[in-house]
């Protein structure tokens, strides 16, 4: 009865996994583009979050859709961190102590 209930399971498991598309990519990379320009202005842009960024758009290029949305969540995902890492570190100063 279990068998059963996993042969079930697995195909709706794999029905999920869907293929992007593009709007999934041009959502993507707009979320990815809008994170990266938040860290220019805090003067934190990080090189690989560049380089992910066109990654994805060469994807996108070649209509692999799987790896450009990758790619921009990736760049997306990356810009926040600089952005975190900017706004942290602007305050974690003020925590040093002066000798």
């Amino acid at each position: 009865m279990r068998l059963c209930g996993l042969l079930f399971v697995m195909p709706l498991g794999g029905a999920a996994l869907a293929a992007h598309s593009e709007a999934d990519f041009k959502a993507a990379y707009a979320a990815a583009d809008t994170a990266e320009k938040q860290a220019g202005q805090l003067r934190n842009q990080w090189l690989v979050t560049e380089a992910s960024l066109k990654e994805a758009k060469k994807a996108a290029e070649k209509n692999d859709f799987d790896q450009a949305v990758a790619a921009a969540k990736e760049a997306e995902a990356l810009a926040k961190a600089s952005i975190y890492q900017a706004t942290s570190e602007k305050e974690a100063w003020k925590n040093l102590e002066i000798r």
